[in-house]
């Protein structure tokens, strides 16, 4: 049974609560109290900078995005947002800064706050279903008016720096690059030079290595 118990409380789930103001973070504190999948944290605990941090608020006001900003700053990594009411250009407002889940108040149970808990601890992210939708629909208008008339992909590179990262991930030399796409190796070297300088990468390799991170190839 002792060893049962051990198990139990080294899977559970650090959370650290902030809020706006005093009684929204004592509801979902005392919601979360007696939960054993989760365990409570303050922001001197040794667990707080790797913890989840729940931030609760009726609206993503300036008090609230100053609060996310500070958590931001200070390294933490699994923020989610407990919000009252929140619109599309406010979830990307949060997004911004440091957000990774959203969830409405009036929607989340103490079950689901464990949930939500244990979501954003693995790194998964979490939007009501309503809200998603419309954002994965902006995304779609973005991409179709804005960047690809620009000729450019939601990663921020050009068809023809794709091509090139592609190639260079394929092993070509410039020569050998310049060659298959009909330009010259100074027009490839400028590709790359401004793809690094772009994203802030040190060589080709570590361009490859963010490209296929990040999806771009």
């Amino acid at each position: 049974m002792e060893l049962d118990t051990a198990a139990t409380t080294l899977t559970r789930v650090p959370v650290l609560v902030r809020a706006t103001d005093p009684i929204l973070q004592g509801g979902v504190a005392v919601t979360l109290r007696t939960r054993p999948e989760v365990r409570l944290v303050d922001e001197d605990h040794a667990e707080a900078r790797s913890a989840v941090v729940f931030v609760v608020a009726d609206r993503l006001d300036d008090h609230a995005v100053k609060l996310l900003r500070t958590l931001q700053c200070g390294g933490h990594t699994k923020v989610a947002l407990i919000a009252g009411q929140i619109d599309d250009n406010e979830i990307l407002t949060a997004v911004e800064n440091g957000v990774c889940a959203v969830a409405r108040r009036s929607e989340v149970s103490a079950d689901a706050l464990v949930r939500l808990a244990q979501a954003v601890n693995t790194g998964e992210g979490a939007l009501p279903p309503d809200l998603l939708g419309r954002l994965l629909d902006r995304v779609a208008r973005l991409q179709r008016n804005v960047l690809e008339p620009r000729g450019l992909h939601l990663g921020g590179t050009s068809a023809r720096e794709t091509e090139v990262l592609r190639l260079v991930a394929e092993g070509f030399s410039t020569k050998e690059i310049a060659e298959q796409l009909c330009y010259s190796q100074r027009t490839v070297k400028a590709i790359m030079h401004d793809i690094t300088n772009r994203f802030h990468l040190r060589n080709r390799p570590h361009a490859v290595a963010y490209a296929l991170r990040e999806g771009l190839i």
